[in-house]
C-alpha cells in the first residue's frame, strides 16, 4: 500500500557522464546528465541552454580574391581575366561558375576555362555574350562559393579570414583584401621601355614570381614570371607577362595587386606587441609568412629557409618563434623580422616534428605528437630546452588552448591539461576526458578537421569538428566548462550541436570577448551574439540518469515535479520522466510543456491521463510546479528545448513520490 509523501532533490551539476553505467550513474552522480546537448555547464552552478550566433559580416567573403579584366575592347562570348590564384583543377573557377563585371550589366555564366599557371590569367567561355565592352582592369566579381575558409583571428576589432589564400578584413560591414604587399613606392625606372621586361625603382622588399601589378597609364594586368634580383638602391629589371602594351612614362606608379600564395593547409595566428605596435603573424605551412599591422602587409620572404613554409608560430619573450619541421627559429629580439644570427636570432632542434607552439606562464611549450618540451629563458644567451614528458604529445595543433589559467590539447588518449602542480614550475598532464571519451570517440571518427576555441567569460573550452558532409545542424562539438573552486584539471562537459567550424578564434579586447568560427560556406560566425543559430532554433536537450530514489527494488508513484531555473525571458521545456531505463516494452509518460512567458506564466499537460496547473503572474517565475503520473523502480527527468529564447539555466529539481510495499 501507498505511505506518505517522500521528497527526492536533484542538485544538477557534474556534465555529461558517459562512463558508468546507468545505475552507476544514478547512485553517485544524480545530478549529472546521461545527455546534454546544446546546455553548457554554468560556472554560476546549472546548466544553462547555449548562446548561438550570427554572421559577423552580412557579406561572402569573395571566393576568388580580386580579378581584373585584362584588355579592353573584349566583346562576344569569352573574356579574358587576370589575377586568378586558384586553378580550375584546383577548385577554382569552374564550367557553371557565375560573375560580374564592374561597368556592364548582367550576371555571366562559365562555359569554359583555359587557365595560365605562370600569368595568373584566365580564358573564360561564356554561355553568352557580353553585354558590352569591358574597361581595362574592371573588378570581377565571382558570385560563386567556393572554397573553404582556412584561416581565421579576431584581432583588434577585426576579423581577419583566409580563403582561397587571399587575406581579407572586416569590422561587420564588409570584406577588405589585405595580401597586397608593400613593396615599397615602385616606379618606372626609365622611359621608352618595351617588351617583356620593365626597369623599376623604389622597392624595399624582392617581388615574387606570381605578382601581379599595373602600370599607370598602361593598359593590361601584369605578372612577374622570374624571380627578380633587387640592388642595394632598390632597383629590379623585373621579367614579365605580357609584353608591354605601350612604353609607360618615367616614374610611372607601379600598384601591386597581391601575392603568390599557394596552401590547401590550415592558417595560423600569433597575436603580439612590439613597442606601441599591435601586430598579427600568420604562417600556413607551405608559403613565407606574413605579419600585418593594420597597414601593412609583409611577407617574410627573406627570413630564411627554416621559416618560410613553418606551420606554427609564436611570440615569446619578445621574439617573434617560427616552427618547421623539428626546427624552431626565432627572431632577434624586439624585432619581427630581423633573422640574423649575429643579431640574436637562432634556431633549436627538438628532434621530432612540432605539432604545436604556445606560450604559457613564462616558458614557451612545444608539442610533438609523442613529447612535449618547454623553452625557458630570455635571449639566446640563456634559452634552455628542457622535456616535460617523453611519453604523451599533442596530435592537432588546432585543439591546444589556454583556458581558465590551464592548457588543453588532444593526445592520442583524449583531452589532457596541461595543469601545474605543487612543484613549481612541473606539470601534472592529467586525462580530463573520461568521463566523455565515448563522445569524444564519436566526434573524432565523425570528422575529418578540428578546431578549438575558448570563450574566456564562461572558463570555457570549445573542441569543434568539421566534415563536409555533414550539415551545419547536425555538426558535432564538445564544451567543457572548468567547473568553481577546483584546481584546473576538473571539468564538466557537453556536447554541441549545429557549429559546423574548420576555423575559429576569441580575443578579450577593452573587456569585451569576441567568438568567430568558419566553414566551407564564405561567412564568419560570431559566437554568444544570438538566442538561434543564425536564425535558426536552438535544440537543447538535457536529461538525468536514471535514480532509484534511495531503493531500486521498490517501485515509486511520482506524482509532482518542482523544477528550479534561471531565467532571463520567455522559457519553453518540453518535460517528461522517464522510468525505469527507458526499456523497450515499458510505458512512458507523455510530455508536459512548461511554459514561462513574460507577465504570464503558465504549465500546461497535454496528456489525457497528466494535467498540469496553470500559474498566472506579473514577473518571470524561477520556479514552475507540475502535477505528473508514472511509475516505476527508477526515473529519469528528460528535458527538451527547441526555440530562439534567451538562454536559462536549469538548476535543481525536486520529485514527490510515493511508494509501495517491497516485491
Amino acid at each position: 500500500m501507498a505511505e506518505k509523501l517522500q521528497t527526492y532533490v536533484f542538485e544538477f551539476k557534474g556534465g555529461l557522464v558517459s562512463n558508468l553505467s546507468s545505475l552507476q550513474q544514478g547512485l553517485q552522480l544524480p545530478g549529472s546528465a546521461r545527455t546534454l546537448k546544446n546546455f553548457e555547464c554554468s560556472i554560476e552552478g546549472g546548466y544553462r541552454k547555449i548562446l548561438g550566433y550570427e554572421k559577423y559580416d552580412s557579406n561572402l567573403i569573395p571566393s576568388f580574391g580580386a580579378p581584373k579584366v585584362h584588355g579592353g575592347s573584349q566583346s562576344g562570348s569569352s573574356l579574358v581575366v587576370a589575377g586568378l590564384y586558384i586553378t580550375p583543377i584546383g577548385g577554382g573557377v569552374g564550367v557553371g561558375d557565375t560573375f560580374t563585371v564592374t561597368g556592364i550589366t548582367g550576371t555571366y555564366t562559365v562555359s569554359s576555362v583555359t587557365y595560365s599557371t605562370s600569368t595568373k590569367r584566365a580564358t573564360l567561355g561564356l554561355t553568352g555574350s557580353l553585354a558590352s565592352s569591358p574597361s581595362d582592369q574592371a573588378n570581377v566579381t565571382f558570385t560563386t562559393n567556393r572554397g573553404n575558409i582556412d584561416g581565421i583571428a579576431a584581432w583588434e576589432g577585426n576579423a581577419i579570414a583566409i580563403r582561397n589564400n587571399h587575406v581579407y578584413k572586416s569590422t561587420g560591414s564588409g570584406w577588405t583584401r589585405i595580401n597586397v604587399t608593400q613593396y615599397g613606392t615602385p616606379t618606372v625606372n626609365g622611359g621608352s621601355e618595351s617588351g617583356g621586361t620593365l626597369a623599376i625603382q623604389g622597392l624595399t622588399l624582392t617581388p615574387k614570381t606570381g605578382d601581379t601589378f599595373t602600370i599607370a597609364g598602361v593598359t593590361l594586368v601584369y605578372t612577374i614570371t622570374a624571380t627578380p634580383t633587387v640592388n642595394a638602391n632598390g632597383e629590379s629589371t623585373l621579367t614579365i607577362a605580357p609584353n608591354l602594351a605601350t612604353s609607360p612614362s618615367d616614374e610611372a606608379a607601379i600598384t601591386f595587386l597581391s601575392s603568390e600564395s599557394t596552401s590547401t593547409n590550415k592558417k595560423r595566428f600569433a597575436k603580439y606587441r612590439i613597442g606601441t605596435t599591435e601586430k598579427i603573424v600568420g604562417v600556413d605551412g607551405t608559403n613565407a609568412p606574413f605579419i600585418y599591422d593594420a597597414t601593412n602587409y609583409t611577407p617574410l620572404t627573406e627570413a630564411g629557409t627554416d621559416v618560410v613554409g613553418a606551420s606554427h608560430t609564436a611570440f615569446f619573450k619578445n621574439h617573434l618563434f617560427f616552427a618547421k619541421g623539428d626546427v624552431l627559429s626565432f627572431s632577434s629580439p624586439y624585432t619581427d623580422t630581423d633573422f640574423n644570427v649575429a643579431n640574436g636570432a637562432g634556431s633549436i632542434s627538438v628532434g621530432v616534428n612540432i605539432t604545436g607552439l604556445i606560450a604559457f606562464r613564462e616558458q614557451l611549450i612545444i608539442f610533438s605528437e609523442n613529447k612535449i618540451d618547454r623553452l625557458l629563458g630570455n635571449t639566446i644567451a640563456d634559452f634552455n630546452l628542457q622535456p616535460i614528458t617523453t611519453n604523451i604529445g599533442c596530435v592537432d595543433s588546432d585543439t591546444i588552448k589556454e583556458v581558465a589559467g590551464d592548457v588543453v590539447f588532444l593526445a592520442q588518449d583524449g583531452l589532457r591539461s596541461l595543469s601545474s602542480t605543487d612543484k613549481i614550475g612541473d606539470f601534472d598532464l592529467a586525462v580530463i576526458s573520461k568521463s566523455i571519451q565515448k563522445e569524444l570517440t564519436d566526434l573524432i571518427q565523425s570528422n575529418t578537421s578540428f578546431t578549438s576555441i575558448t570563450i574566456k567569460g564562461k572558463s570555457q573550452y570549445r573542441l569543434l569538428g568539421f566534415n563536409t558532409n555533414t550539415t551545419e545542424i547536425a555538426s558535432q562539438g564538445i564544451i567543457g566548462t572548468q567547473l568553481a573552486g577546483t584546481e584546473g584539471s576538473i571539468f564538466g562537459w557537453s556536447e554541441l550541436r549545429g557549429f559546423k567550424a574548420i576555423v575559429a578564434d576569441s580575443t578579450l579586447r577593452n573587456q569585451t570577448e569576441t567568438a568567430l568560427f568558419a566553414n566551407d560556406n564564405g561567412y564568419v560566425y560570431k559566437m554568444e551574439s544570438s538566442n538561434g543559430l543564425d536564425g535558426a532554433n536552438i535544440q537543447s536537450v538535457f536529461s538525468t540518469p536514471f535514480v532509484p530514489l534511495n531503493d531500486p527494488l521498490l517501485r515509486k508513484t511520482i506524482y509532482k515535479l518542482n523544477l528550479y531555473t534561471d531565467p532571463k525571458g520567455s522559457v519553453d521545456i518540453n518535460f517528461n520522466l522517464k522510468l525505469d531505463f527507458d526499456e523497450k516494452g515499458s510505458i512512458q509518460p507523455e510530455l508536459i510543456n512548461l511554459t514561462n512567458v513574460t507577465d504570464t506564466v503558465s504549465i500546461y499537460g497535454n496528456s489525457v491521463t497528466t494535467y498540469g496547473t496553470a500559474k498566472f503572474g506579473s514577473k518571470l517565475l524561477n520556479r514552475f510546479v507540475t502535477q505528473t503520473i508514472g511509475s516505476g523502480f527508477t526515473v529519469g527527468l528528460n528535458f527538451i528545448v527547441q526555440d530562439t529564447n534567451p538562454p536559462f539555466s536549469l538548476d535543481a529539481a525536486v520529485l514527490e513520490y510515493g511508494t509501495f510495499d517491497r516485491q
